[in-house]
């Protein structure tokens, strides 16, 4: 960086600008997505979350088995984390002015990923890893979409992507140690 060169920014119309509109919160002129599109992909990765938060949670208590107690750990683990997610979502749609759609009504059609039961442990594991799989296609399009127009929602989305791709990581250890028949 060329430190001859001045600040660009007029810091008194910067001052200005934020007595503006201060009804907005976080919102300011600089913002540059379109904030209605924005709001729905936060509101879909909710869904998502709340999906998988759902379905891991039905895995830990239905899972059976010579291996299950560790691979009913995982999925309570996994169940946490992604409400960690739901919760970062939420806080970050209200601070886009806008209201976090946890309606049961409609919830699988807002959702990314699918509500799939499985009947054996390593059919939990995959639909699971299947789940993950859909949200980090889908996560790793919302990053590219927010580029630097909202850099703040692109790196919430970009944090959960890392542990989205953890979470495929462990499904897929899970069925390596499993075997494919489970054994």
């Amino acid at each position: 960086m060329d430190r001859s060169q001045p600040f660009l920014s007029d810091i008194q119309e910067i001052r200005r600008r934020a007595r503006q509109h201060m009804e907005n919160g976080a919102v300011t002129d600089s913002y540059k997505a379109d904030r209605a599109t924005v709001l729905r992909l936060l509101n879909e990765a909710l869904a998502t979350e709340i999906v998988c938060v759902l379905r891991y949670k039905r895995h830990h208590f239905m899972a059976r088995g010579l291996n299950a107690q560790s691979v009913a750990d995982e999925f309570a683990e996994h169940a946490a984390e992604e409400q960690e997610h739901a919760d970062k979502l939420a806080e970050r749609i209200t601070q886009l002015d806008g209201e976090p759609n946890f309606s049961p009504e409609g919830l699988l059609m807002r959702s990314h990923s699918e509500y799939v039961e499985g009947k054996t442990l390593v059919d939990m594991i995959r639909e699971d890893l299947v789940a993950e799989r859909i949200a980090i296609e889908s996560y790793s399009e919302i990053v590219r979409y927010l580029g630097d127009k909202d850099p703040t929602s692109r790196r919430l989305m970009e944090e959960i992507l890392a542990k989205e791709e953890e979470h495929a990581d462990d499904m897929n250890t899970l069925i390596e140690s499993l075997g494919k028949d489970g054994k």
